[in-house]
């Protein structure tokens, strides 16, 4: 069975974030060669009994979806995290458990997170979308563009808003979640719901009992029951990164645990890289616009968190957009993946430069990183302005800023 890259999701809540701000971050672990792309829909309205082509199959379209702006791995639909224009962010985990994945084609994990932020106001909203589209089109097929072998997995998510986030962990179309709204919560690649759950599905009970994984005798132990045999339930180096942090938790204290490679949380191994990285700010205050830094790039600890603000009129950003290939994508023809397009962005093309000159650990590379945290650090406090100043921000600017960040950094890289 194929093994979950271990990728991490963190979100905190006031008071161990600071300032009445919820602070969320995921670190995508995939394999080491894909690229990500960031990219942004707007709101659209869709004609009655439309469909909607997910990365295998094709579903119902509802009639109207929500702007979101989502990272991604650029041959599927979905999303590996984003967020959208209500202040809900969702990322997902592939899971191991005792009942391995389906390879048939259906709904994936990332097409998943995609439908959750398109139709969903809320967190609650969110999950409930994604568990009725589970029950409707279940979960399967390859989670990588490998013509090999199929790598299929079950899913986990964290969907957050500004008041609570819901942890939700999947076995095929079986569900549990747990409602969190305060402290600190990590998800990775292993189960790590346990007793409490404030959501499940209504036969999920029956199905661990049919499966004779549960006696019906004892407490009900989500993760005990679901996880194989050979799971030692420890998630989490990031749990521990997150908990023993001393200060209240701001959006620099979660870009440095993505970047932390001692602990694990960023993966750099030979078969899987940390390949994208995201922390959102979502303040409790409605007045505050949330904020959401994305990477674009490999590697968090050699990349630069840019960020992106929803407003009306966002300014589109093709250098962080992989090239499209359209029918002739071999992503979408059967059979899948006979061969692997170059699809590499602008801004992935520019960072390829970048990482091999901080690699080299030259002085070089040293002043290059210097540089790259400085530009960092002046869109950090121009974002702090933002949430702290009582006047709203100039619309226009900040509907170029991700342009702006990311042409930066491509000509700084040049």
């Amino acid at each position: 069975m194929a093994v979950a890259p271990p990728s991490y999701c963190f979100v905190a809540f006031p008071p161990r974030a600071k300032d009445g701000l919820v602070v969320f971050g995921k670190n995508s672990a995939r394999p080491r060669d894909e690229v990500q792309e960031v990219v942004y829909f707007s709101a659209a309205d869709h004609e009655p009994e439309s469909k909607v082509e997910c990365t295998y199959i094709s579903i119902d379209q509802v009639p109207r979806t929500h702007a979101i702006v989502i990272s991604r791995p650029a041959w599927l639909w979905g999303a590996e995290m984003g967020a959208n224009e209500h202040g809900v962010c969702i990322a997902n985990e592939a899971v191991s458990t005792r009942e391995p994945a389906a390879e048939t084609e259906a709904l994936l994990g990332m097409d998943l997170v995609r439908l959750g932020l398109e139709r969903g106001e809320t967190a609650k909203e969110a999950l409930d979308v994604i568990v009725s589209l589970l029950e409707e089109h279940g979960q399967g097929g390859n989670y990588y563009e490998d013509a090999s072998s199929c790598h299929s997995f079950q899913s986990a998510y964290l969907i957050v808003d500004r008041d609570e986030a819901w942890v939700l962990e999947t076995i095929g179309k079986y569900w549990a979640a747990e409602k969190v709204t305060e402290g600190v919560k990590c998800i990775c690649n292993q189960l790590s719901l346990t007793t409490k759950m404030d959501a499940e599905h209504p036969e999920l009970r029956n199905y661990a009992q049919s499966q004779g994984w549960w006696t019906g005798e004892d407490e009900f132990n989500f993760s005990e029951v679901f996880s194989p045999a050979d799971d030692h339930l420890d998630c989490c180096a990031g749990k521990d990164s997150l908990e023993k942090q001393e200060e209240s938790i701001t959006v620099q204290t979660m870009i440095n645990i993505l970047r932390d490679k001692a602990s694990g949380v960023c993966i750099d191994s030979e078969s899987f890289l940390t390949t994208a990285s995201i922390v959102s700010v979502l303040p409790q205050n409605r007045s505050s616009p949330c904020i959401h830094y994305f990477t674009g790039t490999p590697d968090p600890s050699r990349s630069i968190f840019k960020p992106f603000i929803f407003v009306d009129d966002v300014k589109l950003v093709p250098k962080a957009q992989s090239p499209c290939f359209g029918d002739d994508d071999p992503a979408k023809k059967e059979p899948r993946f006979q061969e692997k397009p170059d699809r590499r962005h602008e801004l992935y093309k520019a960072h390829e430069w970048a990482r091999a000159v901080l690699e080299s650990g030259q002085e070089q590379g040293h002043k290059l990183r210097k540089t790259m945290l400085e530009l960092e650090k002046q869109g950090l406090e121009a974002m702090e302005e933002i949430l702290t100043s009582s006047d709203p921000p100039d619309l226009a600017e900040v509907g170029d800023l991700f342009y702006d960040c990311v042409d930066t950094e491509i000509k700084f890289f040049k």
